[in-house]
């Protein structure tokens, strides 16, 4: 089920606005109630997005537990995003795309390798996005390679068939459509604004997000 939803708030009254390049990582701190949106420049990227328990360092983002809790392999508005320990992390309140992955996962050298062909495996990707990012910025401080987890492909199409097999599809969104979730908990957030040049997920073309908190 898709549940398309526009948000009333406005640009104007943002606390934060910036444009993240793609193939570039990104990290932020949200407090409870504070409202982040994920805005989809040019249609058709792939936002691939992590969320960590700022006060629990073990506690992240649960693909599992959001799954089973939603009953819903996709998310859209009023979809809760649960964590390791069984709590709200983040709801959705706006979408104006409609539905989005959760089990595509993040792209990997090695996983580019064995998807397309050896000579993928130097190209950039998400996962080597995430590390350098973690081990770059200040909120990072603490996390490495065995914090990398479950993720969500916001603006991502990855279907499954009825036999259970993904597909990594044309997207779905366009542009400046865009996703907005609350955050229920202090919640870090880590993107990787995906720079994946080998499957139609972003129409070989990545393109810039633009990410916008509000104070509510």
């Amino acid at each position: 089920m898709t549940t398309v939803t526009e948000s009333p708030r406005q640009l104007s009254d943002a606390c934060y606005d910036f444009c993240m390049e793609s193939g570039t990582g990104w990290m932020y701190a949200l407090q409870p109630g504070q409202v982040l949106r994920i805005i989809d420049c040019e249609g058709n990227q792939a936002v691939d997005t992590i969320f960590y328990a700022t006060e629990c360092i073990e506690e992240r983002y649960s693909a599992t537990d959001t799954i089973q809790r939603q009953g819903s392999l996709y998310l859209t508005t009023g979809s809760q995003l649960i964590s390791t320990e069984g709590r709200v992390m983040l709801t959705i309140v706006a979408d104006t795309c409609g539905r989005h992955d959760t089990l595509g996962g993040a792209c990997a050298a090695e996983s580019n390798q064995v998807r397309y062909s050896l000579d993928k495996r130097w190209m950039h990707n998400c996962r080597d996005t995430y590390l350098y990012t973690l081990a770059t910025h200040p909120l990072g401080a603490g996390r490495g390679k065995r914090d990398l987890c479950h993720n969500v492909n916001f603006f991502m199409n990855v279907p499954v068939s009825p036999d259970g097999h993904l597909s990594f599809e044309d997207g779905i969104s366009g542009p400046n459509r865009y996703v907005e979730m609350r955050a229920e908990m202090p919640v870090t957030v880590l993107i990787s604004n995906c720079p994946q040049l080998n499957n139609p997920c972003n129409a070989y073309n990545p393109t810039p997000a633009r990410l916008v908190v509000w104070d509510d």
